[in-house]
């Protein structure tokens, strides 16, 4: 279907390259949402909200390892009453820390797509406010195959998020 209306809007460009000059450039807003400087703050932000709790499950980990150990090296010499408690006490860990594991990437990945999304809508922003400035005609980003670098306003995009 995006094959179609391509080849329509390319068809419809060639009909009217004839009529009238039209201005078209080319927005590659993988590189724009790469190098944007609020990419680089958001995921600071991310890092600064959920190192926290990373550090926290770290050192669960660590604690679990620890139990494991002591469990595998003192089990010949515990008695059979405190072997079971700590064999239940590091499944009871391993519990909450898968728990807690899961939160917290469901958390992270919730609020890394709200970051994303900002960021989008601040990019399409950008993207319009240029093609206003600029008098562009059409602005194409996704589904190019190829875009001469003379059309090519990726730069000129980031530039105006830098701005912003």
């Amino acid at each position: 279907m995006k094959n179609r209306i391509s080849l329509f809007v390319m068809l419809m460009l060639i009909a009217g390259a004839s009529q009238a000059d039209l201005k078209i450039g080319f927005v590659n807003v993988a590189k724009v949402l790469e190098k944007a400087p609020q990419a680089a703050k958001a995921k600071s932000r991310l890092e600064t909200e959920f190192s926290p709790r990373d550090k926290q499950l770290v050192s669960q980990q660590k604690e679990i390892k620890t139990m494991e150990e002591r469990l595998s090296r003192d089990s010949a010499v515990m008695g059979e009453e405190e072997r079971r408690s700590l064999e239940k006490d590091v499944i009871e860990k391993k519990r909450e820390a898968a728990r807690a594991q899961q939160e917290f990437s469901e958390d992270f990945n919730m609020r890394r797509n709200e970051e994303l999304g900002n960021l989008q809508k601040r990019i399409v922003e950008a993207v319009r406010a240029l093609a206003k400035e600029e008098s562009f005609d059409l602005l194409l980003t996704d589904g190019v195959i190829y875009a001469n670098d003379d059309i090519d306003v990726t730069s000129q995009v980031q530039k105006k998020l830098e701005t912003q």
